[in-house]
């Protein structure tokens, strides 16, 4: 996942990205790293929280590159 871009855009540490979500900070490393799935329920909170879209936060969990998510 692209975590780790959208964190230096918002210019947050992982222990603040993991403070503001309500999880820890394991969490959000194996987030990043793609070792751990994020529930739909996280996954709404990290989009809103970093104001990009629903399926951008689901295909990169995946490991989907911006161009090759599917336009609606």
């Amino acid at each position: 996942m692209n975590l780790i871009k959208f964190k230096q855009e918002k210019g947050i540490t992982r222990v603040q990205l993991a403070k503001d979500l309500g999880v820890n900070v394991r969490s959000v490393n194996r987030w990043e790293k793609g070792q751990s799935d994020i529930y739909l329920q996280k996954a709404i909170r990290i989009a809103r929280f970093f104001e990009v879209s629903l399926e951008e936060i689901i295909y990169l969990s995946k490991g989907f590159y911006r161009k090759q998510v599917p336009n609606k």
